[in-house]
């Protein structure tokens, strides 16, 4: 497993350096939406819905919708002024019974390894959860969030679980608690009694129970890849900005060629160019042959 937070546990005047790890993962069969005909990945930009230009994650922050529809838009520096709990410290609070806690409050476990230099007070803390028969109770900070959180015992080393608050657990308001519920005779009662005594087992075994639909799914692929029957897309084509100088330079020369005429020279009544002199005693030029000329 590898490390993904580092920071201590707080427990009274006692500071415990631990390494905190990913206790569960998702063993979902990660599937991809793709193009049917070529298999090619279907992509998502971030587009401005006002500009409606692709906008570049350095240029995106956080925003706060009003029920009206403005927009309370959020900087890292209104962000880094909230008074969040020290982000690598396990701040214990207090001990429960883990009986009274429900489990609707749950949200996500965590392993806690000790550092070299805490082993004893790490065990210590481990032993007297264990002697107790108690959880604490303590507060983390989290991917800039604060949280509740339990540390218990489980496979001799201590496990986090971060808790949902009060109000995040949803109350349930349905209708059919407020009518005139039926009534259960003794006779049913005991029949469910008895269904349940025959399903109870003494330990809960995991292991036991498999994830059908992920092991079927598993073998259609298996299956399509032992049978040839994949589709390797094709490597993207980008189309290239970058026009040849040289095509350049000759189509902008070719295009001045065009544009540009020669000048219409002015002629006189006479048929000479303006300026020239119309005295008679010039004589005129002779006439060269074709071939001089």
């Amino acid at each position: 497993m590898r490390s993904m937070w580092k920071g201590s546990v707080s427990f009274g005047l006692v500071t415990i350096p631990i390494q905190l790890y990913a206790a569960t993962e998702n063993k979902n069969v990660s599937l991809r939406q793709v193009h049917e005909s070529d298999g090619g990945r279907i992509q998502y930009k971030r587009f401005c819905s006002i500009e409606g230009v692709e906008v570049p994650y350095a240029e995106i922050a956080k925003g706060y919708e009003l029920d009206d529809g403005e927009m309370v838009v959020l900087t890292d520096e209104d962000l880094d002024g909230l008074p969040l709990a020290s982000s690598r410290v396990i701040d214990v609070l207090e001990f429960v019974p883990l009986e009274a806690i429900d489990p609707l409050h749950y949200d996500r476990h965590y392993y806690l390894e000790p550092q070299k230099a805490a082993i004893k007070p790490y065990v210590l803390l481990r032993d007297a959860l264990q002697k107790s028969q108690n959880v604490a109770i303590a507060k983390v900070a989290l991917r800039q969030r604060e949280s509740l959180a339990l540390l218990r015992v489980h496979a001799d080393v201590l496990v986090m679980t971060t808790m949902l608050w009060p109000d995040e657990v949803r109350r349930p308001d349905f209708g059919f608690l407020d009518d005139d519920l039926p009534q259960i005779r003794p006779q049913e009662l005991t029949m469910a009694g008895s269904l349940i005594d025959s399903l109870t087992e003494p330990v809960f075994d995991p292991d036991k129970y498999t994830d059908s639909y992920r092991e079927a799914l598993e073998a259609v692929i298996e299956a399509k890849v032992a049978g040839e029957d994949t589709r390797k897309p094709r490597k993207k084509t980008v189309k290239s900005d970058v026009v040849d100088l040289m095509a350049a330079l000759e189509a902008s020369v070719s295009e001045a060629k065009k544009s540009r005429k020669p000048a219409a020279r002015k002629t006189g009544a006479t048929g000479r160019t303006a300026g020239s002199k119309t005295t008679a005693a010039k004589k005129p030029a002779a006439r060269r042959s074709p071939k001089s000329a």
